[in-house]
């Protein structure tokens, strides 16, 4: 049975096979990830449609494929020891062809069947580290932890992350990690082969210049290919002020503890944030819209796009409804966003239909920034870091933690006043949090 390329989301046809989980003749269960994809938004795994014998994978790693192409054959009468026999045999024969310096006596021995269980051994490890999923896979390469040496709780005895930072705190705290189960009990006669040697790279020589090239992710391309059609398509223009953030920080240091004992989640800045632009955009509904063809599109809703840091570069999951939202609901879904992110766990649909996006630089230590809009949306909030300084309160100099807003907008759609009188809405809001809860 042919293995096909899944649906991957809306106006997505096609991805880049990032990676292999399976190999020919393993053995795979219903639904069991045999491959990886990289997509323009996310990665996603491609499941198993039966159980059965991978016998044949029809695309390399790197290769791009369309929506509903096969890429594996998948044999359901098959098992995993007919399928590996024949790579055995041609292991075999590479090793020692044609039984060059083979001893017939000692090939017929008792002993003989030795090598063989030390390769089924050795392979089966291999294949606990194949199939990793690839939030497992970025967890062991992160704790530095063996994962044929431990113990999976997951589905059918699969390693979970979780597995992998109890490991990693297990060895830190100097207590064993459960071991994981042995494959196959060895008969004792003869110690298993050694692993070679892995090859040392060669020292680098001083002064010397080197260069390295890496092919760009499917995902940075997108990146790069959006922002630049938003430069050339959209009259982009950017908009600062600055905030006084004592307010905000006043609240949070009041109500921090009692919020996360009743909600379960910490009170950071990005809700309070989220539920002012919210509110702004009731006042300027230009900056929630946006262009389609000669015509405007205006919304009663607000789905605001939070960027977020991920492995393989910056993602944009879509927080859909904020302005019904509490602060506990807001906080909430922007964690387990977060989470997710780390995780490359992200689906397209968690990212796409965006109305405004907000990106917090502040956390990298950006100062002021001028951001660029994600098409189709008309404008981006930046936001940036905290610092004290001096500022003129009621004729007096003095220090106040500061924050520097950034609103970049398409001029097409939207006027200088409108984002202005936006920014300040945005401002006041921050400076008074009362008018979030009393709608001014």
């Amino acid at each position: 049975m042919d293995v096909q390329v899944p649906t991957l989301g809306e106006s997505i046809t096609e991805g880049t096979l990032a990676q292999w989980l399976k190999k020919p003749g393993e053995a795979v269960a219903e639904d069991e990830p045999i491959a990886e994809l990289e997509t323009d938004k996310v990665s996603v795994e491609v499941p198993s449609p039966i159980s059965g014998v991978l016998t044949e994978q029809l695309v390399k790693e790197g290769d791009t494929v369309a929506v509903g192409a096969a890429i594996a054959r998948i044999d359901e009468s098959g098992s995993a020891a007919a399928a590996s026999a024949p790579a055995e045999a041609a292991a075999a024969a590479t090793t020692n062809p044609a039984g060059a310096g083979e001893n017939p006596q000692l090939r017929d021995s008792e002993h003989a069947p030795e090598p063989v269980s030390a390769m089924a051994e050795t392979s089966s490890a291999d294949e606990q580290i194949t199939t990793l999923s690839p939030a497992v896979r970025r967890a062991v390469l992160e704790y530095h932890v063996d994962p044929t040496k431990i113990r999976g709780t997951g589905k059918d005895g699969r390693l979970t992350k979780d597995d992998v930072i109890a490991a990693a705190e297990a060895i830190k705290s100097g207590a064993a990690p459960a071991p994981a189960e042995a494959p196959q009990a060895r008969a004792p006669s003869a110690p298993a082969p050694a692993a070679p040697a892995p090859q040392a790279k060669a020292p680098a020589v001083p002064g010397e210049r080197r260069e390295e090239r890496v092919r760009m992710s499917r995902l940075r391309q997108t990146v790069a290919r959006r922002l630049k059609e938003a430069q050339n398509t959209a009259a982009m223009l950017t908009t600062f002020n600055d905030v006084d953030m004592s307010a905000v920080m006043e609240a949070r240091a009041n109500y921090k503890d009692l919020f996360e004992k009743k909600h379960g989640i910490r009170l950071g800045f990005m809700s309070f944030f989220v539920k002012a632009c919210a509110l702004a955009a009731r006042d300027v509904p230009a900056v929630n819209a946006s262009l389609e063809g000669d015509e405007i599109i205006y919304r009663d809703f607000f789905d605001v796009s939070i960027a977020v840091s991920a492995p393989k570069g910056l993602v944009v999951p879509v927080v859909r409804n904020a302005q019904a939202m509490s602060f506990a609901d807001i906080e909430k879904t922007i964690a387990e966003y977060g989470k997710k992110a780390k995780e490359g766990a992200l689906t397209v649909e968690e990212m796409t239909g965006g109305t405004f996006t907000i990106s917090n630089g502040g956390v990298f230590g950006s100062l002021l920034s001028t951001p660029i809009i994600n098409p189709p949306q008309s404008a981006v909030l930046g936001m940036h870091r905290i610092e004290e300084r001096p500022v003129v309160k009621n004729g007096q100099i003095v220090a106040r933690p500061m924050m520097y807003l950034a609103l970049s907008y398409d001029h097409r759609l939207i006027d200088g006043r409108e984002a202005v009188t936006f920014l300040v809405r945005v401002k006041e809001a921050i400076e008074d949090p009362t008018r979030l809860l009393i709608d001014l």
